[in-house]
């Protein structure tokens, strides 16, 4: 009886931390990896076979490194380059949250 009791509450406890765990992700984290990462990479540095394919630059690039975050959000927002535009796919507080998620991603 108490074995199974105890059993209960473990596996109780395990699903509650597995479900906190799912919310320590940022929204802009989020984001990022399901809109951006695809190209961009898990880390940024745009090792995907996208990246590599459309020659993305990284976030350690010094050109990327020196761009504000309006500018990253304009570019997020509408595009460049082969980029697509996400102005209609998700709100400006997505893009921006993203774009903040990327610019930690600079090591």
């Amino acid at each position: 009886m108490k074995n199974g009791i105890r059993f209960h509450v473990i596996l109780a406890a395990t699903v509650c931390l597995a479900g906190l765990s799912g919310f320590a992700q940022s929204t802009g984290e989020a984001t990022y990896k399901a809109k951006c990462q695809n190209c961009h990479g898990a880390a940024g540095l745009a090792d995907t076979a996208i990246g590599l394919a459309w020659k993305i630059k990284p976030v350690t690039d010094p050109e990327v490194k020196k761009m504000g975050l309006a500018e990253m959000i304009e570019i997020t927002r509408n595009g460049k380059g082969k980029m697509q535009t996400f102005k209609d796919k998700l709100s400006d507080a997505e893009i921006k949250a993203a774009v903040e998620y990327f610019r930690t991603l600079v090591k």
